[in-house]
């Protein structure tokens, strides 16, 4: 009968540690993901600029026809 008491409370302790250990890993994995710098911001070329470029083609068109 002691031998059974012991196994339980051993299960328990078990258990335990392991929900702890659980719980203070995601703990410190969600800091790690708050502090982790963010992604640079990539500038934009006016050459990757959807309204330059049609601004860039709308001119192209206007000045065609004008003598240089």
């Amino acid at each position: 009968m002691p031998f059974l008491v012991l196994l339980v409370v051993m299960v328990v302790v078990v258990v335990l540690v392991m929900r702890a250990a659980q719980s203070s890993g995601s703990k410190a994995a969600g800091r790690s993901r708050t502090t982790r710098p963010a992604r640079p911001v990539r500038s934009m070329a006016p050459d990757d600029d959807p309204e330059f470029l049609r601004e860039l083609a709308r001119r192209v068109r206007k000045d065609d026809g004008a003598p240089g």
